[in-house]
């Protein structure tokens, strides 16, 4: 009986450590709408809202890193989004593993034609956008001034 009752919560562990699947980006998602909102329409001046833009990078090979290095790294303005500006700080997503950030950026672009966000892709970023502060990241957003 103990025996069996250490196996069964041996595998509940595994299954605790296991990483986020696809399905997960909504769960994963609940952290972000604490600022961004449910359904992804931010804070008119305080927090820029999840929609058109954020859908528009993902189709581009320099929004696509942008918005994974948004979620690893943080960002700290000024950032153009439906185009006003916004001065704030978003601290880096650290507790989220590549599989995590590619669930929640799926998430969030869910409904757009871009391809989906692969755990691999976004471990590229994080490797290359390593040394890189929120500010940094600010000055990748396609667009942006000296860009």
């Amino acid at each position: 009986m103990m025996r069996r009752l250490a196996m069964l919560l041996g595998l509940a562990a595994l299954g605790a450590q296991a990483p986020a699947t696809a399905q997960d980006g909504a769960t994963i998602y609940k952290r972000c709408a604490a600022c961004h909102l449910a359904d992804g329409a931010g804070v008119p001046g305080a927090f820029p809202p999840l929609k058109a833009d954020v859908r528009a990078l993902a189709a581009t090979a320099a929004g696509r890193r942008y918005l994974a290095l948004v979620v690893i790294r943080g960002v700290s303005g000024p950032i153009t989004v439906a185009g006003k500006v916004y001065r704030g700080t978003m601290p880096a997503q650290a507790g989220l593993n590549d599989t995590q950030v590619a669930a929640v950026l799926n998430h969030v672009v869910r409904g757009s034609n871009a391809k989906a966000f692969t755990a691999k892709e976004i471990a590229g970023y994080r490797v290359g956008g390593a040394s890189l502060s929120p500010a940094a990241v600010a000055k990748l957003q396609p667009g942006a001034a000296g860009k």
